[in-house]
């Protein structure tokens, strides 16, 4: 195969389309779902071209990529998503329904979609249908009252093969929606920069509609419960995960789960510190209460989520795989490249930045081959720039080579699985806006809006169905 790529003298800014190359290489990664990459690339040639008058010069290379011999086989949910559980906070998981958000990520299938971030540890479930009128008053849910009826009205229109809620939200509902997301915005930077979170309820009814999305849109949901619950002798307090599981085995949800996330950070955000050992006695605890529920006596438990792997992280990792390395079905942790308070628009192109995440990959296979060798290991919640992002730049073409880059790498490097954080949400790092509308650096855009500059040696017999299903259902 041949792709004949451009590039121009200056750096383009973050708003700009970014050089007809990146097309092929975001198709070639966007498909690591079901294709391998290729172990050998072949020379690169400079070709003589004829410059228009007025524009700067530009190299082409020419690159010869052999398919034959793949390096990997990567899984088929390599690429997968994250929903964190702010969507609470703000309103809109009650939009899961949308029949565009559907479509969008039914593009991305088959993928896992972990519900899990920041808040989760904070998050807590009450089987309760309705929580404004159970309390006789508006409370915080007075917003949701207002037109609740609108959305269950909304839903009627049925997925036919599925029998999916997919809804059609008028304009105005989603304006008022919007009014109340942005406010909710600066609560929730509040609590990010300050390190300090309210408590969340999860109702069933919330419950049901998350996932509602996730089973319509071909995704299979990873739940993130929380581990901050703990008894006076620092163990975990499985109360509210109890119940949580008991309700969603009678509604025969197929769920996998998690517990907590980044329990390195509890000391900061909690007071309560809770080491390695500790923490895999805990998913002991979580093991043994899903065997004697039948659907779930096999479900997969993934863990444990750790942040960037400093000397304390390993530490804790270390104490976690050797009590429950044989009980997680894949180890998990998480990375962020740039601090979103500070970055700059060159920062997403330097070598030195984009290497760390080898060095990381490296550390936590060490420890991970040392007590459970061949373990599958995941990559979960990974982000360009910290603090919720950055406007105009984690949200723009700037953000894309590191994300390609991530994406290479972590196959190269036997990573099995990456989850995106995050699909929808607030800040400047999800994939889709409030208006879900996909961001210039997401999967649909690179591998859709860019085809149109694949060369003829390109070979694209593949219909993608992210296509298929954006253009014909949106």
């Amino acid at each position: 195969m041949r792709v004949l790529c451009a590039f121009p003298e200056a750096m383009p800014s973050s708003n700009s389309r970014p050089p007809a190359c990146l097309a092929p290489v975001a198709l070639f990664l966007a498909l690591l779902l079901h294709l391998s990459l290729s172990s050998q690339a072949g020379d690169r040639r400079p070709l003589p071209v004829d410059r228009a008058p007025g524009l700067k010069e530009k190299t082409l290379i020419l690159l010869d990529v052999s398919t034959k011999n793949p390096v990997r086989t990567v899984n088929e949910n390599f690429l997968s998503l994250q929903l964190d559980p702010s969507i609470i906070h703000d309103g809109w998981l009650d939009f899961l329904s949308s029949k565009r958000l559907v479509t969008l990520a039914r593009g991305l299938s088959p993928a896992f979609l972990r519900f899990g971030g920041k808040r989760t540890d904070f998050l807590q479930f009450q089987n309760l249908r309705n929580p404004a009128k159970s309390r006789g008053g508006p409370g915080p849910d007075y917003y949701l009252k207002n037109y609740e009826d609108d959305i269950v009205r909304s839903d009627v229109a049925l997925d036919k093969q599925k029998g999916c809620k997919i809804a059609q939200h008028p304009d105005v509902m989603l304006e008022l929606q919007r009014e109340k997301a942005a406010q909710m915005h600066l609560v929730l930077l509040k609590e990010q920069f300050s390190n300090t979170y309210s408590n969340l309820i999860l109702t069933a009814r919330s419950l049901d509609k998350l996932y509602n999305f996730a089973d319509c849109s071909g995704l299979h949901l990873i739940f993130a419960l929380n581990a901050l619950r703990r008894n006076p002798n620092n163990s975990w307090n499985s109360s509210s995960a109890l119940s949580l599981l008991k309700y969603s085995a009678s509604k025969k949800y197929n769920i996998s789960w998690e517990l907590g996330n980044e329990p390195n950070n509890y000391r900061t955000m909690h007071g309560r510190a809770v080491n390695g050992s500790q923490l895999g006695k805990d998913y002991i605890q979580l093991k043994s209460l899903l065997q004697p529920i039948r659907i779930y006596s096999r479900a997969s438990l993934y863990g444990p989520n750790i942040g960037r792997p400093r000397k304390n992280v390993i530490a804790l990792l270390d104490g976690f795989m050797k009590v429950a390395g044989s009980t997680v079905d894949a180890v998990t942790w998480q990375h962020c490249y740039i601090d979103g308070r500070v970055v700059k628009v060159m920062d997403f192109l330097k070598t030195r930045l984009l290497d760390t995440l080898s060095d990381q990959i490296r550390k936590i296979q060490k420890v991970v081959n040392t007590y459970t060798p061949g373990k599958k290991i995941w990559l979960e919640g990974v982000v360009t720039t910290s603090a919720g992002g950055t406007n105009n730049l984690s949200d723009s073409y700037a953000a894309g080579f590191l994300w390609l880059n991530t994406l290479g790498m972590l196959a190269n490097q036997g990573i099995d699985v990456v989850i995106r954080h995050s699909f929808f949400d607030h800040g400047y790092n999800h994939l889709v806006d409030q208006n879900f509308n996909p961001l210039p650096y997401s999967p649909w855009y690179l591998c859709c809006d860019l085809r149109p500059l694949f060369v003829s040696e390109l070979d694209v017999e593949m219909e993608a169905g992210i296509l298929r299903n954006f253009r014909e259902e949106t």
